[in-house]
């Protein structure tokens, strides 16, 4: 075999071994202990267990733009794997229901109740069919009604809801296009619902093309073009014409009594926004040619305004198909990009252009412009500000200024400035300059109303000295979320109100115009979120909302935030659980730790204090939670900082640092006494698989691990990975140490991987886990494969999560609390 010559002579051996083993078959090795492969039917865990699936979730608030109105949604339960089972074309980085013309996966409510906050009256919406899939309830900018969808077997349809009556109608049938692009907008007349739609007589589906014409070619004449794993690619001619024929659309105006009005002509089109005055339309259009390296986000793409007749006013750019795509998390591709309409103005565009073509490792004084164009759209574009980092979006007000803010990964820079739209010559001044990653400097975000157009602008106080800030305030005491003034000539705050134990607080909105009224949301560790009116001047707590204990029979669970360290000094943090009526004298129990690691540049920030010990318990069917229903105790979310301060990259010592983490919470809650040492077991989802295996391999501080939708190959992702921006190439020596692949020798504990067949998250292809269950269960290691069918990077179907449930128990009963002393079970 020959020798990758650009490959220090160190990792030869392991690019090598790779080669051998990410092959497509490994028919050379068979071993006479591994299990055959069955195929079971779907599994059911312990009752406790699996009623837990079927606990409605709490209905979400949507408020009306003017805080008069809120809307309760009921989201449905999990979907049966008949339902995820539909047919499904995966093109160009997309997944399409051909059934529906829409998206493989929509998130759906079955039930939506009006109340009027003022006198908390419900209203139940009437003049929906049984069977309903609600999805996207969008607000008319009056609040006389609510447009939403619902999905039926043949299609989308388009429904409105009359406030005043509750009463509900279908606007139109199913001809909704939501395949490339969804939403609904109302135009600023409160009577006008914009949207995608199918073309009329488009014709049937392009025949399968059973012999081909020739081969798939792809090309590359020496340009540089690193690119990260997609998914989900175009493969052939026959993929593009699919793809054509689910994607074209027309752009359409339907008014409240069902009138549908085209606009334009069909086209792939991408995304749609109407000015805030309704004259004018930005029109985002795909167009060829395709690409088989890259999904349909880099397709060529024609960006032009329309008239409200559809006449095409001006073509702003065509942006050509970008195949090089930047993996340096600072780089952005050349040209403009981020188009949208100020919300201040009637008819005024705004987007940016990087100035340093896009290439974060040219020195440039000014990296991004942003750029603005007002109607009629015949003048030169006036440049509105020049940053130095990164453009991070404008929140724009009514008070004649607007917020522009600007980022660095590279540093966790973020600065936020004031600037004066309509004032060309008056200078940005700086609001905020901190460190995104440190959460406790984090000044928080902006509220917001609605302006007279029905767009979102900052609010402001009546005569417009202060604007006002929320966020999670986090502390060393955890997030206690707070509400603030700031005053913007001083850029001085102050605090309204700050959530206190033992509640877990958070403003939603502000009610009123001095900010006296507020609308919360609240929970504590046993009583699950409900919405609250808050007097503030007056102490004073109003419920709207009384949402039961969705699983009182789990009252009791005991939660509590418990703070340690490493033993480089660096702080963490992580919430133990323990099972309802657990005593001190009922001695060590089984525990799983379920993580997810982050990266830092800085160990203050790593160290500090993360979420709150007042959040509602409630034992999730998908998280660990559900185990404490089986006896065992639940270490979650242990924080598992990956540090890199200065120069350093914080992988150069993942595995140090990723072990000493784990080290460190073991030792505390054995210290605790609530843990036994020989019966840990450690697991995570996606990034905490990849923790999971790797924890394995490199160390023998657990019984046995549970790695889900993992990625343990770094070789397949050559190009970064979550936060690392170095390719392989730059450094092959990180990239074969994190690899848990190659150390699959060195994993001596039992380790269950679960897997969807249909992952399409970038990275975590199926292959992953699949090589590396060859892997192991090649070099003699106790594993076990479960492809769970139809699903992808998270889990749907009722089906699958009970079987992963039924799985997980199985493994951990098994390996971990039935465990023999490991001393006698080598």
């Amino acid at each position: 075999m020959l020798l990758r010559k650009n490959l220090p002579k160190s990792i030869n051996f392991w690019f090598c071994l790779l080669i051998i083993f990410t092959s497509t078959t490994m028919t050379s090795m068979t071993f006479a202990q591994s299990s055959p492969n069955t195929q079971l039917n779907y599994q059911v865990p312990p009752k406790v267990v699996a009623d837990l699936i079927d606990v409605p979730p709490s209905p979400s608030m949507g408020l009306s733009p003017r805080g008069n109105w809120a809307a309760l949604a009921q989201a449905n339960n999990a979907p049966s794997i008949n339902e995820l089972a539909q047919p499904e074309l995966r093109l160009a980085g997309i997944r399409i229901n051909p059934l529906t013309n829409g998206p493989k996966q929509l998130f759906f409510f079955k039930k939506i109740t009006l109340m009027k906050i003022a006198t908390q009256e419900k209203k139940e919406i009437t003049g929906l069919p049984a069977d309903v899939q609600l999805s996207f309830p969008s607000w008319s900018p009056d609040e006389k009604h609510i447009a939403l969808t619902n999905t039926t077997n043949t299609g989308i349809e388009l429904w409105v809801v009359e406030i005043a009556t509750g009463q509900a109608r279908k606007l139109t049938e199913a001809k909704l296009n939501w395949a490339l692009s969804r939403g609904l907008t109302w135009l600023s007349d409160s009577k006008t619902i914009v949207s995608l739609f199918v073309p009329e007589n488009r014709g049937a589906v392009p025949g399968i093309q059973i012999v081909p014409n020739g081969p798939v070619t792809q090309e590359s004449i020496g340009k540089t073009a690193p690119t990260r794993t997609f998914q989900d690619l175009l493969k052939n001619s026959y993929d593009e014409q699919v793809f054509e024929y689910y994607t074209t659309s027309y752009l359409g105006m339907v008014s409240l009594d069902g009138k549908l009005t085209k606009l334009g002509n069909p086209g792939v089109i991408r995304a749609i926004q109407a000015s805030p005055d309704a004259t004018a339309f930005l029109v985002q259009t795909t167009h060829r040619p395709y690409s088989y390296s890259v999904t349909s986000a880099y397709f060529p793409n024609r960006i032009e305004l329309w008239s409200r007749e559809g006449k095409l006013i001006r073509q702003l750019a065509d942006l050509a198909l970008s195949e090089l795509v930047p993996v340096n998390f600072d780089s952005v591709l050349p040209g403009p990009r981020g188009y949208s309409w100020r919300s201040d103005t009637a008819a005024t565009l705004c987007w940016t252009e990087a100035q340093d073509q896009g290439d974060a490792t040219k020195p440039a004084e000014v990296r991004d412009r942003v750029f603005t164009l007002t109607s009629p759209f015949t003048s030169e574009p006036a440049v509105l500000v020049s940053l130095a980092y990164r453009y991070g979006g404008i929140e724009w007000s009514d008070k004649g200024f607007a917020l522009a803010s600007e980022f660095w990964n590279k540093t966790r820079a973020a600065r936020t400035w004031i600037i004066k739209p309509d004032q060309a010559s008056t200078q940005p001044n700086l609001l905020f300059d901190y460190s995104y990653e440190d959460r406790y400097a984090d000044p928080g975000s902006r509220l917001f109303k609605q302006n007279a157009l029905g767009r979102s602008v900052i609010m402001t106080s009546p005569h417009a000295k202060y604007l006002y800030l929320t966020g999670d305030g986090a502390s060393s005491e955890g997030d206690r979320p707070f509400l603030d003034k700031l005053n913007l000539e001083s850029h001085k705050t102050e605090r309204l109100w700050r959530s206190e134990a033992p509640y877990y607080e958070s403003p939603v909105t502000i009610l009123d115009s001095d900010a006296k009224i507020i609308l919360t949301e609240r929970e504590s560790k046993t009583e699950p979120l409900n919405y609250y009116i808050r007097d503030l001047v007056n102490n004073k707590l109003e419920a709207l909302t009384n949402f039961p204990h969705p699983t009182p029979q789990f009252a009791d669970v005991q939660k509590e935030q418990i703070r340690y360290k490493r033993a480089d000094g660096v702080d963490l943090t992580a919430t133990l659980y323990l099972p309802q009526g657990y005593l001190p004298k009922d001695g060590p129990l089984p525990l799983v730790m379920w993580a997810y690691p982050q990266e830092f540049k800085s160990a203050a920030a790593a160290g500090q204090v993360t979420s709150s010990p007042y959040r509602f318990v409630r034992l999730s069917y998908f998280g660990p939670q559900f185990l404490l229903a089986q006896g065992y105790a639940v270490l979650d979310d242990p924080t598992m900082p990956i540090i890199g301060e200065g120069d350093k990259e914080p992988n150069d010592t993942y595995l140090q640092q990723l072990v000493s983490s784990a080290q460190a919470a073991i030792d505390e809650v054995v210290r605790r006494g609530v843990a036994d040492r020989d019966r840990i077991a450690v697991g995570g989802h996606s990034y905490g698989a990849f923790m999971t295996a790797n924890l394995l391999a490199h160390s023998r501080l657990f019984r046995a691990g549970i790695a889900r939708s993992g990625a343990y190959n770094r070789t397949l992702t050559p190009f970064g990975f979550q936060a690392e921006e170095r390719t392989f190439w730059q450094a092959p020596d990180t990239y074969i140490k994190m690899s848990p692949f190659v150390h699959a020798d060195k994993i001596k504990d039992a380790l269950l991987l679960i897997h969807g067949e249909a992952d399409n998250n970038p990275g975590t292809f199926p292959i992953q886990s699949e090589r590396f269950y060859q892997a192991v269960k090649g070099l003699g290691g106790t594993v076990r494969l479960v492809m769970l069918p139809s699903e992808s990077h998270g889990y749907q179907a009722r089906e699958s999560i009970l079987h992963m449930q039924w799985e997980m128990i199985q493994w951990l009963d098994k390996y971990v609390k039935n465990a023999k002393p490991r001393e006698t079970n080598k």
